[in-house]
């Protein structure tokens, strides 16, 4: 798996659903952002690095046909804080190794429902905690790291208006090049109920 290649679990996940709006949180240097938008999503990319989202846009730069350079907007900001991104209202939202202690994870965790529309998912992929012990790879600190029961038992206590339905909650094994073992990831899918 090259490094502008989309997560498996995204690619699983995503891939059959219909483009609309997204918000790839954390996004790095924009590998899901490309890969959603040469899938006709557009999408809104935020990161805490300013380098990183430099290397972002030169990347669309390569990649991206002037059309889709236009689905895809680019921001520096905090995933702790609302995303600055002129709007909520996505379809999809974006957590993707956004491995933070549990006060910041919370916080984005709120801030990704609250930015999804009625009938919109959050996707969440982390490196899980049970990794530690029999996965490979990853971050080491427990802290940052969550299982599929962790993600399920914090979406409970959200402090947002709206009903969020765990539609998937699994632990699943990556194959990692070399390793002895695969590393243990959790995907949990989020979707924000329609208003009843």
């Amino acid at each position: 798996m090259g490094t502008s290649d989309p997560n498996p679990w995204v690619e699983e996940v995503v891939g059959p659903w219909q483009p609309g709006r997204a918000l790839d949180v954390a996004a790095g240097e924009g590998r899901h952002a490309l890969w959603l938008v040469r899938r006709g999503w557009t999408v809104d990319a935020v990161d805490f690095s300013a380098v990183a989202v430099d290397r972002m846009r030169e990347l669309a730069g390569q990649v991206l046909t002037p059309e889709e350079q236009d689905r895809l907007g680019t921001a520096v900001g905090d995933a702790t804080e609302p995303a600055d991104t002129g709007g909520g209202g996505y379809d999809l939202v974006l957590l993707v190794y956004l491995q933070l202690p549990p006060g910041p994870w919370e916080a984005a965790l709120a801030h990704a429902v609250a930015a999804t529309r009625p009938g919109g998912r959050v996707v969440v992929v982390l490196h899980a905690r049970r990794n530690l012990g029999e996965g490979t790879g990853g971050p080491q600190d427990p802290a940052v790291l969550r299982d599929p029961d962790h993600v399920v038992a914090e979406v409970g206590r959200l402090p947002v208006e709206v009903k969020v339905e765990v539609e998937r909650a699994e632990l699943r094994e990556r194959p990692v090049a070399d390793a002895a073992r695969p590393a243990l990831d959790t995907l949990v899918v989020l979707r924000v109920a329609d208003p009843t």
